[in-house]
């Protein structure tokens, strides 16, 4: 019996939030058999030949090309290998720089919502910038988030 998945995943464009896409993009390797490829040439199993553990990087790579959108593919472009792709929109998209998290700080203290926006549409965008912040190693008090 043979047991087909299709996983459908929004493309990363820099706008959406990255936390989450990386999350969904680590399950879709993972559904793959990709994941070790993220590991590099270390985490190659003993039994795998050159040969096997070059097309598993090639599959890898090319599965986040697919998931990323043209402006932010021309940014990682030079990658070559599954490993330095997946490092590369890490640094770009998860800086712990303080530019980043004050940015994102910012965005907690003036979320606002807007009339006519759903709840849920509100407390999944409050969320989201809560794991964000979170993904930064940021301590946020009990008093930022109610």
């Amino acid at each position: 019996m043979t047991f087909v998945m299709k996983f459908d995943i929004e493309k990363f464009d820099g706008k959406i939030y990255f936390s989450i896409w990386h999350v969904q993009m680590m399950a879709v390797l993972i559904q793959h058999g990709l994941k070790k490829a993220l590991g590099g040439m270390s985490s190659m199993p003993v039994t795998m030949t050159d040969e096997q553990w070059n097309e598993l990087d090639e599959k890898a790579l090319s599965a986040i090309q697919l998931c990323l959108s043209k402006e932010v593919l021309q940014e990682v472009i030079k990658e070559e290998i599954a490993t330095g792709l997946w490092l590369k929109l890490e640094g770009l998209y998860t800086m712990k720089s303080l530019i980043n998290k004050l940015h994102l700080k910012e965005r907690l203290y003036t979320l606002k919502m807007a009339e006519g926006t759903l709840l849920k549409s509100h407390l999944d965008e409050f969320n989201s910038i809560l794991i964000d912040l979170d993904n930064l190693e940021v301590n946020i008090n009990k008093e930022d988030t109610t």
